[in-house]
């Protein structure tokens, strides 16, 4: 029988790897693994109003548990609040339990983001040993979690913002423990601008084939004109979508483009996690022709050896859930730089449909540039040993 042309869910004959899945951390991770004397500042769960929520750093800064546990929930039934860890599927922090989430949801691997600390390292404490100490505990926990995996869930380890002996040193140690990639919220040195003393960060990475990720929801610059909405107000929504489409992502990959980092680490691998995939052709676009109207002026043509789409090809991965027009750009874009996702167990999963949101999305592409998306490039990336077929 000749080989379908477009792709379906039933017509797929590779296992699913999905690029951007989430650990919701248990309640007691923190508490039960830092020493005694910071014990009163760790990470906890407390109860308010009917829900549990995670406090940080003796209540300097608190989040409830809520539009990261959504994973089997209708949508009429999501909620910011109000959501107790005792009503979550153990799926989202045990291994056993996510492997059949997993089989539900027709998916065979996933790579695994942190849920309680997606903003990044900071979310923690300012305080560098309380960080360091927070941030390990996770990564051993991870590293834990994904050894009961059967070989199908593979850890991105967190990155301190605490300074760049902290960042190598927690590089080396993810490297050293099999991870297969690490989530940055800052630049190695602890800025938000690059440093020269980030090249030894980023060429340890490049040396090592590990991936550096920067997560929606990170790296955020402080903007005065910018306020965090809460959801009752109908503007938080346009945050949201905003943030889906790249809005909060655009201006880190612009940085990184003119960073000068892809010039001396030509193979380092640079992912953009959850941002989605249609607004990058049109940077990409006004990037070449800004860097050809401007580059004797600015001095970029000594500076940079590539156009910026020809670093972006080469050096950058993303990801993407829902994103029908940016599929329709997709060959704008390194087609084999692009990897589906599910968000799992976060509002923007579809589980345990996500089959009927693939065929949705793929309806009419071609079954090799499929295979792509929900397979090959992730398997490559991450190294993950899988299936053939």
């Amino acid at each position: 029988m000749p080989e379908p042309t477009y792709a379906t869910f039933r017509s797929l004959d590779v296992p699913v790897v999905d690029a951007d899945a989430h650990v919701q951390e248990p309640p007691h991770l923190w508490i039960d693994q830092v020493p005694a004397r910071l014990k009163d500042r760790a990470p906890r769960v407390e109860r308010r109003d009917g829900g549990d929520w995670w406090v940080f750093d003796d209540g300097k800064a608190a989040q409830p548990v809520g539009l990261t546990v959504c994973a089997g929930r209708s949508v009429v039934e999501y909620r910011r609040d109000g959501v107790r860890y005792d009503e979550l599927r153990p799926g989202m922090f045990e291994p056993k339990a996510r492997l059949a989430d997993l089989d539900a949801d027709g998916v065979w691997a996933q790579v695994l983001y942190p849920s309680v600390t997606l903003a990044g390292a900071k979310t923690y404490s300012e305080d560098r040993e309380l960080q360091r100490y927070c941030v390990r505990t996770y990564n051993e926990w991870i590293t834990d979690f994904c050894a009961g995996g059967q070989g199908r869930l593979f850890a991105q380890a967190i990155v301190p913002t605490t300074g760049i002996d902290d960042a190598v040193e927690e590089l080396q140690w993810a490297i050293d423990h099999d991870h297969r990639g690490v989530v940055i919220s800052r630049f190695p040195s602890g800025d938000l601008d690059v440093e020269p003393a980030d090249d030894r960060f980023f060429g340890l990475a490049e040396e090592a084939g590990m991936p550096v990720a920067v997560h929606i929801g990170s790296f955020l610059r402080s903007n005065p004109n910018h306020k965090w909405r809460s959801p009752d107000d109908l503007r938080y929504l346009g945050d949201t979508g905003a943030s889906k489409s790249g809005g909060h992502t655009l201006p880190v990959a612009c940085d990184l483009l003119f960073s000068g980092i892809f010039e001396r680490f030509p193979a380092l691998n640079l992912v953009l996690v959850e941002s989605n995939i249609g607004w990058i052709p049109t940077m990409l676009e006004q990037c070449d022709d800004m860097f050809l109207r401007y580059r004797w002026f600015t001095g970029a043509v000594e500076k940079m050896s590539l156009m910026p789409s020809e670093i972006f090809a080469r050096n950058f991965w993303a990801t993407f859930m829902v994103d029908t027009a940016g599929l329709e750009l997709r060959h704008h874009l390194n087609l084999d730089h692009v990897m589906w996702s599910t968000d799992y167990p976060h509002s923007g999963t579809d589980w345990p449909n996500s089959r009927i949101t693939m065929d949705r999305q793929f309806k009419g592409l071609p079954l090799d540039e499929v295979r792509k998306l929900v397979h090959t490039n992730a398997r490559t990336l991450y190294r993950i040993d899988v299936p053939s077929a």
